[in-house]
């Protein structure tokens, strides 16, 4: 069976990948809410919007593309990138599968909220044992020092898996859902120009 490659997919996906670069520049912190190091992106916006236009496969590329192009100017020796990645293909990956199988909005919406949801609880366990770990070594912080950021905010984050649980899997879950609503937004109405439809 033959990989059929659309070649304005492609290209429109890979534009989509270099919005997507600026977008995680574009992060900034949620403060008194959770931790300050934990910040807010809309960088998933283009791959979730190149998945519904092309399929899956073109929002994952999209989300490869971006963290490639991220690894330049990375601060986390690439720990960073390989997670955005991951949890990055899971949401726009799902969304896109939901709406190549279910066509309309319904199938599109339950999509997003799915790969949302799925999204946030992979993000428990790739923080838990791939990310923290990897930030106590590269930035030298002793765990203790992360939790009691977590602590500070609500006690009962009194180890990793709660803080984690307690705040990043919220986190995620609503940064899915709201990237999700700004694409629903836009999407009909950019949906025939990258499709190069009249």
């Amino acid at each position: 069976m033959k990989l059929k490659i659309n070649t304005r997919a492609v290209a429109v996906s890979a534009v989509c990948g270099g919005l997507g670069f600026v977008l995680m520049l574009l992060e900034f912190p949620l403060p008194f809410i959770i931790p300050s190091f934990i910040k807010l992106d809309f960088s998933e916006i283009p791959a979730l919007i190149s998945a519904f236009a092309f399929g899956p496969l073109y929002g994952i590329l999209v989300c490869a593309i971006k963290n490639l192009l991220h690894l330049f100017v990375t601060t986390s020796a690439g720990v960073g990138e390989l997670s955005n990645f991951i949890l990055g293909a899971i949401f726009v990956g799902t969304a896109g599968v939901f709406y190549s199988k279910l066509h309309n909005r319904k199938g599109a919406l339950i999509g997003s909220l799915v790969g949302a949801f799925i999204m946030s609880l992979i993000s428990v366990f790739t923080n838990y044992f791939l990310v923290y770990p990897a930030y106590v070594v590269i930035y030298g912080m002793p765990m203790d020092a992360i939790i009691g950021m977590y602590k500070a905010l609500f006690s009962a984050a009194d180890n990793l898996i709660k803080a984690l649980i307690i705040f990043n899997f919220p986190f995620n879950l609503a940064k899915g859902v709201l990237q999700a609503a700004v694409c629903f937004a836009v999407y009909k109405r950019i949906s025939p120009i990258l499709k190069n439809k009249k």
